[in-house]
């Protein structure tokens, strides 16, 4: 069973427009409204692939109970502690003029102090029925920069294969454990490793990096590069996996999620790095096609 974790939950609202005016009254051609955040994204795409997935989050305020019964309805196994603040809404508006998808994403509030005890139990609880751990995405305020490194060190410690979409100091702080996979994207990834570069640096500076870290923390590191070529690289060896980019798109929100879902099933199918990456660009490109995030059905 797969272990999906997210500390940042979302209710997800999508409008679709003919085109947007600034300053103008705009009606919406088509809407969704669904949960969301990058792990439970993760978590439906796994089930969507067959495998036994549950996730784990921490859920507060007076939207809960509606978060609750809309991941029952969606056939999600979802584990949850008390987080005494509301869940935060983003909203995608997709402008089919321009083809535009843009976020707008609301801070949270910090969790209260017990939230993180809750979850590290919780997360002690389910891990020995896990086989794999996906962590994806950023936590809330209140979390202490501590939790991320816990779960991992102790994935590791009990066997189970880990997979990192994550970046910044939680990425950082969590390579020591040597994670089976990293998969930031290029700009996360350059944030994380050139902070100080202008702009995001070039395909040798990276490879030489990539490999710096196969070597030192015994990981794989995969990068997506939205719809241009997956740079990988695994023990001494650095490729990229090129691709036909979907003609027409619906909604790319949830594609990384959904690449994050297609790759670690692979992996824990026993297929190759690289099998692995095509996988989920299939998925990523699956999901594009649909209106709702992190999904390859619809």
């Amino acid at each position: 069973m797969y272990l999906t974790i997210s500390m940042n939950p979302t209710l997800q609202k999508i409008i679709c427009f003919s085109s947007i005016t600034k300053d103008a009254v705009n009606r919406s051609r088509q809407h969704r409204f669904d949960v969301a955040g990058k792990g439970l994204n993760v978590c439906r795409v796994l089930s969507q692939l067959g495998k036994e997935a549950v996730h784990l989050t921490a859920l507060g305020g007076e939207t809960k109970s509606l978060f609750l019964e809309m991941s029952r309805r969606e056939g999600i196994a979802l584990q949850w502690v008390e987080s005494g603040i509301p869940i935060r809404f983003c909203y995608t508006l997709i402008d089919k003029e321009d083809s535009s998808v843009t976020e707008l994403i609301e801070n949270t509030q910090p969790v209260v102090a017990e939230t993180e005890g809750r979850f590290r139990e919780a997360y002690e609880e389910l891990l020995p029925r896990c086989g794999a751990v996906v962590i994806a995405g950023t936590k809330a305020g209140g979390f202490s920069g501590e939790l991320v490194p816990f779960m991992v060190r102790r994935a590791k410690e009990a066997g189970r294969k880990v997979t990192l979409d994550l970046w910044g100091e939680d990425l950082l702080k969590s390579l020591p454990y040597s994670p089976d996979v990293i998969k930031p994207n290029l700009a996360e990834f350059a944030a994380t490793f050139f902070p100080d570069a202008a702009g995001i640096p070039g395909k040798e500076q990276v490879r030489a990096l990539c490999l710096k870290l196969c070597r030192e923390h015994r990981c794989a590191v995969v990068l997506t590069r939205g719809t241009e070529a997956v740079w990988y690289a695994e023990g001494e060896a650095f490729a990229e996996y090129s691709f036909t980019p979907v003609a027409e798109t619906v909604n790319t929100t949830g594609s990384g999620d959904a690449f994050t879902a297609g790759l670690a099933a692979a992996l824990g199918d026993g297929r190759s790095l690289r099998e692995a990456v095509a996988e989920g660009v299939r998925c990523g490109s699956l999901n594009a096609g649909f209106l709702q995030v992190g999904t390859i059905r619809g």
